[in-house]
C-alpha cells in the first residue's frame, strides 16, 4: 500500500466535476483506490462516493492505495490534484 496526503485547493472541494475526473482516471488502474477523510473510507472509484463525502476547499484527505500498479495509480492522483 501507498498512500498520501493531499490538501484540497479548488475553491468548490471536490464537486461534481473533479470527482468524477478523479473516479474516471483512477478507475483505469487495477488497485485499490480509496481517500480517508474525517475518518471515513471513501472508494475513489464511485463519483456518487466521493460527492457524498462533501469534501471542501481547505480539507485535508489520504489517498490509498493496494493493489499491482497502485504506486501509478498514486502519482496520477497526486498529479490530477496539482491539476484540481
Amino acid at each position: 500500500m501507498v498512500s498520501a496526503t493531499v490538501t484540497i485547493h479548488n475553491p468548490q472541494g471536490l464537486h461534481m466535476r473533479p470527482a468524477g475526473l478523479f473516479a474516471k482516471e483512477m478507475d483505469a488502474f487495477q488497485c485499490d483506490v480509496n481517500i480517508v477523510f474525517n475518518g471515513k473510507k471513501i472508494n475513489a472509484k464511485s463519483v456518487m462516493n466521493i460527492i457524498a463525502s462533501c469534501i471542501k476547499c481547505g480539507s485535508e484527505i489520504e489517498v490509498q492505495c493496494t493493489g499491482a500498479d497502485e504506486q501509478r495509480a498514486m502519482d496520477r492522483a497526486m498529479e490530477l490534484f496539482v491539476e484540481m
